[in-house]
């Protein structure tokens, strides 16, 4: 059902800052840097490995990680996991009680599409399922 951790998602008041900080961190630039209209978000991934690290700067103080950050400050918004059937683990867990967020999947960065489920289901943590290159 899982492949792999894909990527986790910190959640950053300013991008340019914490590429700075992440770059000394890494020993290198970001590897992709992009924005996601839908999420109000500009994003650099730095690959670590076979995953990454998402910084997150919200666009707009309605966007959903904006309206975290209210909430809990800066930090690490969510965990992301991989998986090859997007639609059959996000039925598993529903079968198992888990509360997905989302009716229909969002699109994610990377030509992917994801489904968030809720925190209080996982300790505290949001946890995001990732299917890569499929269409929306």
């Amino acid at each position: 059902m899982l492949e792999k951790i894909d990527h986790v998602g910190i959640a950053v008041e300013d991008l340019d800052e914490s590429i700075k900080i992440y770059s000394d961190l890494f020993g290198k630039s970001p590897d992709e840097l992009c924005s996601l209209e839908s999420e109000k978000v500009k994003i650099a991934f730095f690959d670590v490995g076979e995953s990454s690290v998402e910084l997150l700067e919200p666009t707009s103080s309605d966007s959903p990680i904006a309206k975290f950050m209210e909430k809990k400050g800066p930090g690490i918004h969510h965990i992301c996991y991989r998986v090859n059937d997007l639609e059959l683990a996000k039925n598993n867990l529903l079968a198992k009680g888990y509360r997905c967020i989302d009716e229909v999947p969002r699109k994610g960065a990377h030509n992917t599409k994801v489904y968030f489920f809720h925190p209080k289901d996982f300790g505290g943590v949001l946890v995001e399922l990732s299917q890569r290159d499929i269409d929306l």
